[in-house]
């Protein structure tokens, strides 16, 4: 079996990269009719773009899909651990001689044209969806929406935007409009979509290019309302109402994920049983989403009896959602909260931090390990101390973990590692908790 790598990947395909960076659909266009229009040959796909949430949404409309026995494909990005999460086949990770093979037919009949790594990955990704029998193809946009290689789809079943907020500036634009201008554009003549809470400016966007589109929109708190209600979910539409066990998910922002998703699929399959979304809800996975790490190799160097929970958030919106779901856990069981942390070079870090003032005791911050634009540990700290957050530079998540232990508490700390998926993957690698 033939182990795949984004490094080698990334080394193998850069020579083919366009020299001038352009957000077009050309060239993915271009390879696809080669290999045959696979994306023509796909089973129905929901298309799924917006700023934070699109990942959790699609976990919840998978959950909800195989309760209800249908087979799903999956395509989400960016992997966290190895390439092959980006790929499921009706509800299993690709293996890496299927996916191997089916990048290599891709790079064959791409025959050394100009090609982006994630488009190549896509054009793969479709032939090998085309090929495998499935109910739905769950398809995430990897960045914006307009022309994301994902939008040669020219009639999804459904589309979806989650919420929309500052991200990728220097690709979408430098204001949320202008970033809701790209992700509205998945929008399709005649196709409907569920849009979930926006800002007003994001959502006036999304109002005017769905108009545009003739694509009729199921709005959150005018179309679908849903809502934590003593220890459990209330979502209620025109369909009448459903009272659902709280999602495996920990973070109040995952009952607004999951409401996306149960409307989207009450669009599409209304004769869904209210058993479906409560096994869906109880079994959902989304790794590193407020995920609870278990024993392993690196959180058995965490002091002892502490709490040590992963999240990929890594951009302001993203800050905000899990600094109040720490307050939730603190408001239930008090625990001093201690943020391990690091961040790209892209990303707005001190917006990220500033919602944890007052919140967390400290911040030990590090490098993103691997080939990545990482902030210095010693420049995250600085920025944690410009928003008033007391930090500490540590070598590694290792270090910081160890340096904790070395401590005396008397109340076991809540350890949150955050900031970056590429964080959250190398630290699931060192646990032995790479997902499956």
């Amino acid at each position: 079996m033939r182990a795949l790598s984004m490094d080698a990947l990334t080394a193998r395909f850069a020579p083919l990269h366009p020299r001038l960076i352009d957000l077009s659909l050309g060239r993915v266009r271009r390879l696809l009719r080669d290999l045959g229009d696979p994306q023509t040959r796909l089973p129905p796909v929901v298309h799924v773009a917006g700023t934070n949430g699109k990942g959790s949404s699609i976990a919840f409309l998978r959950a909800f899909l195989e309760a209800a026995g249908k087979r799903a494909h999956v395509y989400t990005s960016p992997h966290l651990v190895r390439i092959n999460e980006r790929v499921r086949l009706a509800g299993g990770l690709v293996e890496d001689d299927v996916f191997a093979e089916a990048l290599e037919r891709a790079e064959r009949v791409n025959d050394g044209a100009p090609i982006t790594v994630f488009e190549i990955t896509t054009a793969a990704a479709f032939d090998l969806f085309a090929a495998s029998p499935a109910d739905v193809l769950l398809l995430e946009v990897g960045l914006g929406g307009r022309f994301d290689a994902t939008n040669v789809i020219d009639r999804p079943a459904a589309s979806v935007i989650t919420p929309v907020s500052m991200d990728h500036p220097e690709f979408l634009g430098a204001s949320v409009d202008k970033i809701a201008f790209e992700k509205a554009g998945i929008l399709k003549r005649g196709v409907p979509a569920v849009v979930a809470e926006q800002a007003p400016e994001a959502l006036r966007v999304i109002e005017r290019e769905a108009l545009k589109a003739q694509a009729e929109i199921t709005l959150a708190a005018r179309d679908y309302h849903v809502h934590e209600e003593g220890g459990r979910v209330v979502f209620e539409d025109s369909r009448g109402l459903l009272d659902l066990p709280l999602p495996r998910l920990a973070g109040r922002h995952q009952v607004g994920n999951a409401g996306a998703a149960i409307a989207t699929l009450r669009l599409l399959e209304p004769e869904f049983a209210p058993g479906v979304f409560e096994r869906g809800m109880r079994d959902v996975e989304w790794p590193a989403r407020l995920q609870r790490l278990r024993q392993g190799p690196l959180t058995a160097l965490a002091p002892s009896r502490s709490e040590v929970w992963l999240d990929g958030a890594h951009n302001d919106a993203g800050g905000q959602a899990l600094a109040e779901a720490m307050a939730d856990f603190e408001d239930a069981h008090p625990a001093p909260l201690v943020l391990v942390v690091a961040s790209l070079t892209s990303k707005d870090t001190r917006a990220f931090l500033s919602h944890f003032k007052g919140l967390a005791q400290e911040a030990l911050t590090v490098a993103i390990p691997g080939e990545h634009a990482s902030r210095r540990a010693g420049e995250v700290a600085a920025m944690a101390e410009d928003v008033g957050l007391p930090a500490t530079a540590c070598e590694g998540v290792a270090d910081a973990l160890k340096l904790l232990s070395a401590r005396t508490w008397s109340t076991p700390p809540r350890v949150l590692i955050a900031g970056s998926l590429y964080l959250a993957g190398a630290v699931l690698a060192q646990n032995d908790e790479a997902p499956k």
